[in-house]
């Protein structure tokens, strides 16, 4: 073996010097050698008698050697080969993207913008207001652009020097415990690990937040923080939205007072230029096949019908509908459990993970909008980016129709904020109803309060503006145009995959309310949702789809005791660990206390998922199931006021045996409530100062051991 190798060695290395591969090696002939000297010692070792009695015509030495030559003639004409040629290697190009992909400074002079405007994003709205800023730059002699930070090389901020007058804003929004939205992770950890100067470059932030949240505009404080540490120069101060109170009228009197303070810093002034600019073209195709029409899909052209994975916010997975069933015996409210089937597409979910579900707009709303303007709703259509840098050459996937944008693309049921009335005021026949809109959008007291009023008390979306001005007939291309994209909305999962590993379920309440105006609004995706039954004319309903990764994590040691805080429908990721505490169990772990405090209003009505409940506390996964039924007497019993009679056992499981604690639902009340109540239990209990009791808790949150998942 070792010979061999070493022919191999020899004759690659002929190869790569161009010599001859006909050449007998040292090697080879020390083989021969051999090979001979056996052959005579065989022949010494037989007796002479032997040797002349029957000596044959050829000896076995010379039928060896006529052999052996005979061998070596094949070798030398089967491997002949003629000088072989070195192979020239030319080392490849290195392939570099284009300048206009990740550059935004390289964009920014090619299209001679001096303002960009960077946003973090995750339901749309800090895209949309960077959208607003980098329009209105042209009411003061600038030009600029909006940015998604994870398109380009954040690296390059320190270049925009190269650029005069130049200024980079962001609009950042924080999503859930303080954290950056998907978007601006990348940026996020950029700047948490670089040291650049940033000396001249100018920048200001405004923060999208909601003050019932423990980490209010996080983000924003982050970002507008960093930048002045990196020797940024801030020109206006930090702005911040709050989501819970009005956080349209936070942003318009933020940027009321944002434009002069960049007028007073460059030394420009109003061009008085308030008209309307497009920033799309309708392109309408008469002749296009059906095959290459967007239908509903967010990315690839055909997504629903060849289904690829990984599978997530650009595309989703059609899940089927296996279960849908409601859970309240009775009252007004419909609470539903669904049930989606994931086999076959390798999506991998834990405990606490939530499902996003994109839903579709009601046919109803979207003919009457069809009917209102006079458009065939079915017409193909292209809005394309009068911009042809831009990264963002459409708003919604492209060619669809209107049909498909207002049922599937565009957000026709919130609340239109005030840029939108702004630019459909131009359309209105009417002057008064024409002053109206040009006033609401406005920012003097008269108008924010008529806004709030005749819009946003009211909850008026834009079918109901439209009926309520008749002479308001905008063209639907310019308000496809306007309105927000249609987002995904998150659900908690109600299961464990240890348990349901091709399936997960969903938890939800069906929102409907009646209108100042007596109409009835209903929420687009719980209603959707309600009406999914497991077969549609003989087809199986399905629902689009992915799974975003949560911190809401159960233990990593069973052992710990967990203390579970949910109301409502606050249930749902519960249902997951109270299942994979189970499980855990019949694997033969040891797992610690798991303790439930549930809330709601009826206990013979509302009271969610009673019999398997009782089952896990009958079979001692759950060791407590504590319910708070907040209207079955006199005085009001919640979730909190159970905490509190508790108040011993829940230290000792803290304090003493490293329990976590989770809470999910409602942020506003709910949350806070539950919150006071542990800084309670903390100062009585642990005998600290409230002050020490408050620091106490928050570091539980430090250590992941107080985690929330919830909403307002």
């Amino acid at each position: 073996a070792d010979e061999g190798s070493g022919s191999c060695r020899s004759v690659s290395r002929c190869a790569r010097t161009g010599g001859p591969v006909n050449r007998i090696g040292p090697a080879e002939l020390r083989y021969l050698a051999l090979l001979i000297a056996m052959a005579d010692s065989d022949t010494e070792r037989q007796p002479p008698e032997a040797v002349a009695a029957d000596e044959p015509f050829l000896t076995s030495l010379d039928l060896f050697l006529f052999s052996l030559i005979a061998g070596l003639l094949i070798y030398w004409f089967i491997f002949r080969k003629k000088k072989e040629e070195i192979p020239e290697f030319k080392p490849l190009p290195i392939q570099t993207a284009a300048a206009r992909e990740t550059s935004f400074i390289e964009k920014m002079k090619k299209t001679g913008k001096n303002i960009v405007v960077f946003y973090g994003s995750q339901t749309g709205t800090a895209e949309e207001f960077s959208n607003r800023l980098s329009k209105d730059a042209h009411r003061y002699g600038m030009r600029g652009m909006a940015a998604d930070p994870e398109e380009y090389d954040m690296s390059e901020l320190s270049r925009l020097t190269e650029i005069e007058n130049s200024i980079c804003v962001f609009c950042m929004a924080t999503y859930g415990e303080g954290d950056p939205t998907d978007n601006a992770q990348d940026f996020y950890d950029w700047l948490q690990e670089v040291d650049v100067d940033l000396s001249g470059v100018n920048f200001t932030v405004f923060g999208l937040g909601n003050k019932t949240y423990e980490h209010y505009n996080a983000m924003g404080k982050y970002v507008d923080k960093r930048l002045e540490e990196l020797g940024a120069q801030r020109i206006f101060d930090l702005g911040m939205g709050d989501d819970d109170a009005n956080l349209e009228e936070d942003f318009v009197s933020w940027r009321e007072q944002f434009w002069p303070a960049v007028c007073e810093h460059f030394g420009v002034e109003a061009t008085g230029d308030e008209s309307s600019i497009r920033q799309y073209e309708l392109v309408v195709h008469t002749d296009m096949h059906t095959s290459k029409v967007y239908s509903g899909e967010l990315g690839r052209l055909k997504s629903f019908e060849t289904q690829k994975p990984p599978f997530d916010t650009k595309n989703p997975f059609l899940a089927s509908v296996t279960a849908n069933r409601k859970l309240n015996k009775g009252g007004s409210r419909h609470l539903m459990h669904l049930e989606l089937d994931i086999t076959g597409s390798k999506i991998r979910y834990e405990s606490g993970d939530h499902v996003a579900v994109y839903p579709v707009n009601d046919s109803a709303i979207v003919n009457k909008i069809g009917e209102l303007l006079g458009v065939d709703l079915d017409t193909v259509i292209s809005l394309n980016n009068l911009d042809e840098e831009s990264n963002k050459k459409h708003p919604f996937p492209c060619p669809t129709t209107y049909r498909t944008a207002l049922t599937h693309y565009l957000d026709i049921t919130s609340t239109p904020r005030t840029n939108v009335l702004y630019e459909l005021a131009q359309y209105a026949t009417e002057p008064k109803e024409q002053e109206t809109l040009r006033k609401m959008a406005s920012s003097s007291p008269e108008g924010k309060g008529l806004y709030n009023s005749w819009v946003l008390e009211a909850k008026r979306n834009i079918l109901a503006i439209l009926q309520d001005m008749p002479s308001l007939r905008p063209p639907l291309d310019h308000l496809c145009e306007l309105m927000p994209r249609l987002q995904a909305r998150y659900y908690s999962i109600a299961s464990s995959s240890k348990v349901h590993a091709n399936s997960l379920h969903i938890c939800a309440v069906v929102v409907e309310y009646e209108t100042k105006t007596g109409r009835v609004n209903k929420g687009v995706a719980t209603n959707w949702l309600k009406n999914k039954v497991v077969t549609d004319n003989g087809h199986k309903s399905t629902v689009p789809m992915y799974v975003r990764k949560s911190q809401f994590r159960l233990p990593f040691k069973a052992s710990n005791p967990v203390i579970m805080i949910g109301p409502g429908t606050g249930i749902a990721p519960f249902m997951g660990f109270i299942q994979e505490r189970g499980w855990l169990k019949e694997q033969g772990k040891e797992v610690g206390e798991t303790v439930l405090y549930y809330g709601c209003r009826y206990k013979n009505e509302d009271f969610l998922y009673q019999e398997e409940l009782e089952k896990f506390q009958k079979n001692g996964v759950l060791t407590q199931l504590n319910v708070a039924f907040s209207r079955d007497q006199e005085q009001k019993r919640y979730v909190q006021h159970l905490l509190k009679e508790n108040k011993e056992h829940l230290w000792k499981l803290i304090h003493s045996e490293n329990a976590h604690i989770y809470v999910c639902g409602d942020a506003r009340n709910m949350a806070r409530d539950v919150q006071n109540a542990f800084y309670e239990i903390a100062s009585e209990l642990g005998g600290l100062a409230h002050a020490q009791a408050v620091d106490y808790i928050k570091k539980l949150m430090t250590k992941g051991r107080y985690s929330q998942d919830v909403w307002s």
